[in-house]
């Protein structure tokens, strides 16, 4: 199955319960206050969260008014437009500084540790050199778990014993990537809960030694949020992005909901692009998040009628 496939296939859920039943409601009937009053209802079961869904409505009505639209098809594809701007990222992540540094972070139970391996899995079939960091050192056996998809994956890894400090595991990975010129160091970190302050001052610390490891290093910080939790991951993630300064969201389990549209909220309500999305198990089924793609797959069948 190819990209798209995937994609198209990890959303059905959320295209089944909320934007097939969008894209009918906009298409079949006349463009209202009513309809913009039920577009709003349906965007908020999708999960956007309710400021998202009115600013998103009052976009779609401006364009209606601005550009003189006049059936259900075109204020369709005007929705489709304001929604790819909205989830848009104002820069492309690229792998390009030596090394990159992608510290992951988030609390217990949202998948960061395979997230890592899937992302290894990922850059290693673009070409990238990759190394991974058992910067998890609370958890028992964490390190020896990220080991057992470093080798799956065919990567080296840093660890250090259990108990050590973190950002110690993570400045020794960053030098060794730096001195032997590998392109990614993917930084496993400890499921921290967001009201833990000296955990969520330990990710400041372990941010501020990546730069000390190496002065060049590029550092992206990408908070995984679990999909299925929606609107409380998204309320959770504040503190996150304040400790640790948070450049984007790997979004995991989008298979598993029918409530797909805190996809859109977390750019409007964070201020985070959404870098990766997850659709399903497999060691393919983590995707560069492409928000043209994703609106094409949340309204595929509707296209297709």
């Amino acid at each position: 199955m190819g990209f798209f496939g995937k994609l198209s296939e990890g959303l059905r859920k959320t295209r089944d319960s909320v934007f097939g039943a969008i894209a009918n409601l906009v298409t079949e009937k006349e463009i209202t206050d009513d309809l913009y009053d039920e577009l709003e209802e349906k965007l908020i079961l999708a999960d956007t969260g309710a400021d998202v869904a009115m600013d998103l409505v009052e976009q779609l009505r401006q364009r209606v008014r601005a550009d003189r639209l006049r059936t259900g098809d075109e204020a369709l594809e005007a929705l489709k437009d304001i929604l790819c701007k909205t989830m848009r990222p104002e820069m492309l992540l690229s792998v390009d500084g030596r090394p990159t540094v992608m510290l992951i972070i988030g609390v217990n139970g949202v998948g960061k540790t395979t997230s890592i391996a899937k992302l290894a899995h990922l850059y290693t079939k673009k070409g990238k050199r990759v190394m991974m960091a058992a910067g998890d050192t609370f958890r028992a056996a964490a390190a020896e778990q990220l080991t057992v998809w470093a080798d799956r994956v065919g990567v080296p890894i840093v660890k250090h014993a259990e108990g050590a400090d973190p950002a110690s595991v993570i400045f020794d990975a960053v030098q060794s990537a730096a001195a032997r010129g590998y392109d990614l160091v993917l930084c496993d970190t400890a499921g921290r809960l967001h009201n833990k302050k000296h955990l969520m001052d330990e990710l400041s610390k372990i941010s501020r030694v990546v730069d000390k490891a190496c002065d060049t290093a590029k550092v992206e910080t990408l908070l995984v949020l679990d999909a299925i939790t929606g609107q409380n991951a998204i309320n959770q993630a504040s503190q996150f992005i304040d400790a640790a300064g948070a450049t984007g969201v790997i979004l995991t389990k989008l298979d598993g909901t029918a409530r797909g549209g805190s996809v859109i909220g977390i750019r409007k309500k964070l201020g985070l692009p959404v870098r990766f999305v997850g659709v399903g198990e497999g060691m393919d089924d983590l995707m560069e998040f492409d928000p043209e793609a994703f609106v094409d797959a949340l309204f595929e069948e509707t296209e297709e009628k």
